[in-house]
């Protein structure tokens, strides 16, 4: 009698397990199919990214030897090739050194646009306040001054990488326009950060004390001597999107 209960229970106990397999079988079989391609579409994303970077590299290259060859043309082709098929570093670089030709050709908005362009196509704050930075310089002299305030104020926050300079460039556009007082509370508190430059806060130092004197309208050479060494000071060769990158070169003012 115990064989039998025995038998019965292994038989029922082997159906249980029948529709448990039946049941469940076909999701694991899922799942485990999901995952296949998902690893092999990383794979191949990865691969496919890492093949890019390499062919803008190239390209990337060449572009620097064309413009150390003195062949904007040449340059311009080779950094479009790069935006095109580069990441996000590649690309900023790119674009930004496209502006610069831009610059040069004395092709303001174009440049301006290329500077956007930048901006955007990289999340890494250095690069993207960087290419911001340099197209709210480009029309310090032509844009009003709401355009520069909103191009410059979210550059000017705390912890951005171009405050000092975002900061200097609007105390620079708000004293063009003729806003002294306001000009002069920016000056104060880019002189009084612990994170300016020490030739920045000089340079605020000065312009603060010749707003006080009653100089503000003869200020116009001390904004032009502002701007030049804003350029100045983000004047660097650049080179491959590694760890350490320089900045590339900012454009002169027009």
């Amino acid at each position: 009698m115990v064989d039998v209960f025995d038998q019965v229970e292994e038989e029922l106990r082997s159906d249980r397990y029948k529709r448990l397999a039946r049941t469940w079988l076909p999701v694991v079989g899922g799942v485990l199919l999901v995952a296949l391609i998902a690893a092999l579409a990383w794979w191949g994303w990865q691969k496919m990214e890492t093949s890019k970077a390499d062919k803008a590299s190239i390209a990337y290259q060449r572009g620097l030897e064309s413009l150390e060859a003195n062949n904007p043309v040449g340059a311009d082709a080779a950094f479009t090739q790069a935006a095109d098929e580069g990441n996000a570093a590649y690309k900023a670089l790119a674009l930004q050194h496209r502006a610069g030709i831009a610059v040069q050709a004395n092709r303001i908005p174009d440049a301006v646009e290329l500077f956007d362009e930048a901006a955007r196509a990289s999340r890494d704050p250095l690069l993207a306040d960087g290419a911001a930075w340099k197209a709210a310089l480009l029309l310090m002299d032509t844009a009003p001054l709401a355009d520069i305030q909103a191009r410059l104020e979210p550059l000017a926050e705390e912890g951005r990488p171009f405050r000092a300079f975002a900061r200097e460039a609007l105390a620079m556009a708000q004293l063009q326009h003729g806003k002294a007082a306001e000009a002069r509370s920016t000056l104060v508190v880019l002189k009084n950060s612990l994170d300016t430059p020490r030739e920045i806060s000089q340079r605020a130092d000065l312009t603060i004390s010749a707003i006080d004197a009653g100089m503000a309208p003869n200020l116009k050479p001390i904004t032009d001597a502002m701007a030049a060494a804003e350029a100045s000071a983000a004047r660097a060769g650049a080179a491959r999107p590694q760890g350490g990158q320089a900045a590339p070169t900012a454009p002169a003012r027009p």
